[in-house]
Protein backbone atom coordinates (compact mmCIF):
# COMPACT_ATOMS: atom_id res chain seq x y z
CA UNK A 1 0.00 0.00 0.00
CA UNK A 2 2.28 2.80 -1.40
CA UNK A 3 1.50 6.06 -1.77
CA UNK A 4 2.96 8.45 -4.39
CA UNK A 5 4.79 11.26 -2.92
CA UNK A 6 3.42 14.56 -3.68
CA UNK A 7 7.03 16.92 -4.80
CA UNK A 8 5.99 20.87 -5.28
CA UNK A 9 8.56 22.97 -6.73
CA UNK A 10 8.20 26.59 -5.94
CA UNK A 11 10.80 28.43 -6.64
CA UNK A 12 9.21 31.83 -6.76
CA UNK A 13 6.58 31.39 -3.51
CA UNK A 14 7.12 33.35 -0.44
CA UNK A 15 7.68 32.13 3.10
CA UNK A 16 4.01 32.75 4.08
CA UNK A 17 2.99 30.77 0.66
CA UNK A 18 5.31 27.91 1.32
CA UNK A 19 4.36 27.37 5.06
CA UNK A 20 0.05 27.57 3.63
CA UNK A 21 1.47 24.94 0.59
CA UNK A 22 2.97 22.57 3.99
CA UNK A 23 -0.08 23.16 6.08
CA UNK A 24 -2.57 22.11 2.56
CA UNK A 25 -0.40 19.12 2.40
CA UNK A 26 -0.42 18.19 6.16
CA UNK A 27 -4.75 18.41 6.19
CA UNK A 28 -5.11 16.29 3.21
CA UNK A 29 -2.34 13.50 4.83
CA UNK A 30 -4.87 13.52 7.93
CA UNK A 31 -8.03 13.10 5.78
CA UNK A 32 -6.32 10.09 3.72
CA UNK A 33 -4.53 8.97 6.80
CA UNK A 34 -7.29 9.38 9.48
CA UNK A 35 -10.93 8.29 9.73
CA UNK A 36 -13.37 10.86 10.09
CA UNK A 37 -13.71 10.36 14.25
CA UNK A 38 -9.98 11.53 14.57
CA UNK A 39 -9.87 14.09 12.26
CA UNK A 40 -12.62 16.03 14.29
CA UNK A 41 -10.19 15.00 17.74
CA UNK A 42 -6.94 16.29 15.49
CA UNK A 43 -8.73 19.06 14.46
CA UNK A 44 -10.03 20.27 18.13
CA UNK A 45 -6.19 19.52 19.19
CA UNK A 46 -4.80 21.88 16.92
CA UNK A 47 -7.16 24.61 17.18
CA UNK A 48 -6.53 24.68 21.34
CA UNK A 49 -2.97 23.73 21.00
CA UNK A 50 -3.11 21.39 23.98
CA UNK A 51 -0.94 18.33 24.30
CA UNK A 52 -4.23 16.44 25.51
CA UNK A 53 -4.05 18.05 28.96
CA UNK A 54 -6.85 20.06 28.48
CA UNK A 55 -9.60 17.00 27.37
CA UNK A 56 -8.27 14.77 30.30
CA UNK A 57 -9.62 17.92 32.56
CA UNK A 58 -12.80 18.48 30.73
CA UNK A 59 -13.33 14.55 31.10
CA UNK A 60 -12.85 14.52 34.43
CA UNK A 61 -14.99 17.54 35.05
CA UNK A 62 -17.64 15.89 32.35
CA UNK A 63 -17.21 13.05 35.25
CA UNK A 64 -17.57 15.33 37.90
CA UNK A 65 -20.59 16.55 36.71
CA UNK A 66 -22.37 13.39 35.84
CA UNK A 67 -21.46 11.46 39.53
CA UNK A 68 -23.26 15.01 40.55
CA UNK A 69 -26.05 14.39 38.56
CA UNK A 70 -26.22 11.14 39.72
CA UNK A 71 -26.01 11.63 43.00
CA UNK A 72 -28.50 14.80 43.01
CA UNK A 73 -30.80 12.01 40.58
CA UNK A 74 -30.57 9.22 43.50
CA UNK A 75 -31.35 11.73 46.46
CA UNK A 76 -34.44 12.75 44.33
CA UNK A 77 -36.03 8.98 43.43
CA UNK A 78 -34.99 8.19 47.02
CA UNK A 79 -37.33 11.35 48.56
CA UNK A 80 -39.92 10.29 45.76
CA UNK A 81 -40.06 7.05 46.91
CA UNK A 82 -40.16 7.82 50.68
CA UNK A 83 -43.25 9.83 49.95
CA UNK A 84 -44.89 7.29 48.50
CA UNK A 85 -44.34 4.97 51.29
CA UNK A 86 -45.42 7.70 53.43
CA UNK A 87 -48.58 8.09 51.37
CA UNK A 88 -49.10 3.98 51.34
CA UNK A 89 -49.03 3.89 54.89
CA UNK A 90 -51.22 6.83 56.00
CA UNK A 91 -54.05 5.46 53.56
CA UNK A 92 -53.92 1.88 54.88
CA UNK A 93 -54.23 3.37 58.15
CA UNK A 94 -57.14 5.61 57.29
CA UNK A 95 -58.49 2.40 55.19
CA UNK A 96 -58.22 0.82 58.79
CA UNK A 97 -60.18 3.43 60.05
CA UNK A 98 -62.90 3.66 58.01
CA UNK A 99 -63.20 -0.68 57.93
CA UNK A 100 -63.22 -0.43 61.94
CA UNK A 101 -66.27 2.31 61.50
CA UNK A 102 -68.27 0.38 59.47
CA UNK A 103 -67.72 -2.88 61.15
CA UNK A 104 -68.80 -0.84 64.88
CA UNK A 105 -71.94 1.08 62.54
CA UNK A 106 -72.98 -3.04 60.98
CA UNK A 107 -73.23 -3.79 64.56
CA UNK A 108 -75.55 -1.04 65.34
CA UNK A 109 -77.59 -1.87 62.80
CA UNK A 110 -77.88 -5.29 63.89
CA UNK A 111 -78.69 -4.36 67.52
CA UNK A 112 -81.53 -1.96 65.73
CA UNK A 113 -83.07 -4.35 63.93
CA UNK A 114 -83.28 -7.11 67.06
CA UNK A 115 -84.60 -4.17 68.94
CA UNK A 116 -87.25 -3.34 66.53
CA UNK A 117 -88.35 -6.82 66.10
CA UNK A 118 -88.84 -7.07 69.46
CA UNK A 119 -91.16 -3.82 69.61
CA UNK A 120 -93.20 -5.50 66.84
CA UNK A 121 -93.06 -8.92 68.20
CA UNK A 122 -94.81 -6.78 71.90
CA UNK A 123 -97.08 -4.81 69.74
CA UNK A 124 -98.52 -7.55 67.76
CA UNK A 125 -99.04 -9.64 71.55
CA UNK A 126 -100.33 -6.49 72.43
CA UNK A 127 -102.77 -6.12 69.58
CA UNK A 128 -104.02 -9.61 69.62
CA UNK A 129 -105.15 -9.33 73.49
CA UNK A 130 -106.84 -6.59 73.03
Amino acid sequence: MERPSLEINLPDAHEEGKLYVVDSLNNLNKLNVCPDESQHVLDEEENTGSTGENTSGSNIRNHCLFFVVFILTLIVSLALVSFVIFLIIQTRNKMDQISSRLISEKKNIEELKKMNNMILKHLNRSGTKE
